[in-house]
């Protein structure tokens, strides 16, 4: 039908369904074992959201579904690509993916607590970067006691490697 015979009151807006983090196409996708089961859980709280929409206006639960439907098919694309990293095979002794790193930014004098995790568990307020980061990237496969020269910018950062620590990064 012609636009030109529809009122403008009967024309929706198109539902914008947020994207998952940032996953460049050419890298696996890694998850601890514990990401993959927040992945899991998270799957199971939309399905109950889709499944109890509790909204009467036809108009708003057809919005609500696409929404709700369009996460659940982002979050299930990422699961099935998600490959859980067994913490515990990886080298204690240096700094890989699942590590909890301290540092000490040199140059500021302060001491930073931070674990490597997959891009879907990431959350800097909680301390966990993801392996894709420019920082972790710097980080891996240092060892304790090694200095690491990070660039920020035009900025060098000098991190020294004070602990590594595979028992907290779950």
């Amino acid at each position: 039908m012609s636009r030109g015979f529809v009122r403008e009151g009967d024309q929706e807006e198109s539902v914008v369904i947020p994207q998952r983090a940032f996953l460049p196409d050419t890298v696996t996708n890694y998850v601890t074992p514990q990401g993959m089961q927040e992945l899991q859980d998270e799957l199971h709280v939309l399905e109950a959201d889709f499944t109890d929409i509790a909204v009467e206006v036809e108009t708003e639960k057809r919005r609500t579904q696409t929404l709700i439907q369009g996460k659940i098919n982002l979050l299930k694309e990422r699961i099935t690509s998600a490959r859980p990293i067994k913490i515990s095979g990886q080298p204690q002794d240096e700094i890989r993916f699942g590590a909890t790193v301290t540092l000490k930014n040199m140059n500021l004098k302060l001491k930073q607590i931070l674990t490597i995790t997959g891009v879907d568990e990431a959350n800097v307020s909680k301390g966990k970067i993801s392996f894709t980061t420019p920082i972790a990237q710097a980080l891996m496969g240092a060892k304790v006691g090694e200095t690491v020269n990070f660039k920020l910018g035009a900025e060098e950062r000098p991190l020294f490697i004070l602990s590594i620590d595979y028992l907290q990064a779950v």
